[in-house]
């Protein structure tokens, strides 16, 4: 009975389909951007402070995301046309390598959000102090752990993703860390509002105070942009685990291509903000393209 209950919700609601043409040119244009913010930095060396690592971090993790969708997407294409096929557990290890990706996409870029936003964080109320608590030494460790964790879990999450115990922790962490991550910039905010009232009269702390300033609204759009890019298929996640043959849930998950458009959508957004509010890496990318012609 849920069999057929579930054929015929997916019947009531059409399936969304993303033309192929489509999904590998937004795939292939996010991959090329955040290959492009990467050589920049690694170019110049003005660039290479932790707060541009941390960008680095982020940049690969939507170059994950991207992958992971092209990839899956390719070899979908494949079985179709045959030239893959099952072959023992060959389609389950693929499926969990792929699996594996996503959530490595998904963990980094949390991670490297938090990184950034504590970061900056450290930038507005520690200015004096910056460079001795966030060393470059520091930063390349705390990147080194990060990646390591979401590596680790990843694969954990993928090989035990039947388990309720393993989906629930996964499920918790998402919204969890947004609202971690919120609340620091709630509290940057309004310290760096008060901060400013009483240093109004010094010009240069204005000055600077603004700049870091820039530097958190910046960050906060990379936030606005991850929810809505990444929250849709986490929440399409939820739903084919905990209600897959609700009707509403059906319903839901047949815009499936559109949700993964989303994420790659994110690793083209996101090196767009970096070359328009970041005059150093806008500087880099001139010389890059006059360099090239």
């Amino acid at each position: 009975k849920n069999i057929s209950d579930f054929s015929l919700n997916v019947t009531d609601c059409t399936q969304v389909v993303v033309p192929e043409e489509v999904f590998f040119t937004v795939a292939a244009a996010g991959i090329l951007e955040n290959l492009l913010v990467l050589i920049a930095v690694i170019r110049n060396k003005n660039l290479h402070l932790p707060m541009y690592f941390f960008i680095c971090s982020l940049a690969v993790s939507d170059m994950l995301g991207s992958l992971y969708k092209t990839l899956e997407n390719i070899f979908i294409i494949l079985c179709k046309m045959g030239y893959l096929t099952r072959r023992g557990d060959f389609e389950k290890k693929l499926d969990d390598a792929m699996d594996s990706m996503f959530i490595l996409s998904l963990l980094g870029s949390i991670f490297s959000l938090l990184a950034i936003a504590a970061d900056r964080y450290i930038t507005i109320f520690y200015a004096l102090r910056y460079h001795n608590i966030m060393t470059l030494r520091r930063a390349l460790v705390i990147l080194a752990v990060i990646w390591t964790f979401c590596a680790g879990s990843s694969i954990a999450i993928a090989l035990f993703s039947y388990e309720a115990a393993t989906v629930i922790p996964f499920t918790i962490l998402f919204p969890l860390m947004m609202f971690f991550i919120l609340c620091l910039y709630v509290h940057m905010f309004l310290l760096a509002r008060s901060h400013a009232k009483k240093i109004a009269s010094l010009p240069t702390s204005t000055v600077h105070q603004r700049t870091n300033m820039k530097g958190a609204i910046t960050l906060t759009i990379f936030l606005g942009v991850f929810l809505c890019c990444w929250a849709p298929f986490v929440l399409h996640i939820l739903l084919a685990r905990f209600c897959p043959h609700n009707p509403y849930c059906a319903c839901y998950m047949s815009i499936f291509h559109v949700n993964g458009t989303l994420i790659m959508c994110n690793a083209i957004i996101d090196p767009m903000i970096f070359a328009f509010r970041s005059p150093e890496l806008r500087s880099t990318f001139k010389k890059m393209f006059c360099w090239a012609r």
